[in-house]
């Protein structure tokens, strides 16, 4: 007499749990952000693969919609990177990026996105330690609020 069980009546085993990534969608400025990017990668700096980059060539000239588009298009979360304020390549352009941000968080709440999952900062070309940085806290930040697929469902 054979001990085997038959497939259809072998106890069905849970498929393990697949981990949230995060999709983020990270648009940096050509001239400090995009080359700060390129540091930590060169200096093999260890930091999470979920940000896809567009390089833009001013933070100042990003249309809000651009970062609609990106979640509509299946990001989870976007990082908005650009030079220091005082050091844009375009006067004072980033200067006008953290006043469309400020006004976009607001309007991003209105849709019922937590804000966090836009994210404004500043990264130099001499700066790729940060870069990592604020890619992996960005990362846990977005794993920490869920996928927003997953939310946009529910609502």
């Amino acid at each position: 007499m054979s001990t085997q069980t038959h497939p259809k009546t072998a106890p069905q085993r849970a498929k393990p749990a697949v981990a949230f990534e995060p999709r983020i969608v990270g648009f940096l400025c050509n001239w400090c952000s995009y080359a700060g990017a390129d540091k930590a990668g060169a200096a093999q700096l260890p930091y999470p693969p979920n940000v896809h980059v567009v390089r833009v060539m001013c933070t100042g000239r990003m249309d809000p919609q651009f970062v609609l588009k990106a979640f509509d298009e299946g990001a989870d979360g976007v990082i908005i990177l650009g030079c220091h304020p005082g050091d844009c390549h375009y006067k004072e352009q980033n200067l006008r990026m953290i006043q469309r941000h400020r006004l976009f968080l607001r309007y991003m709440r209105q849709l019922g996105y937590e804000a966090e999952r836009c994210r404004l900062d500043f990264v130099s070309a001499a700066e790729g330690e940060k870069f990592a940085q604020v890619v992996t806290e960005m990362v846990a930040t977005i794993k920490g609020l869920g996928p927003l697929s997953q939310r946009r469902r529910q609502a």
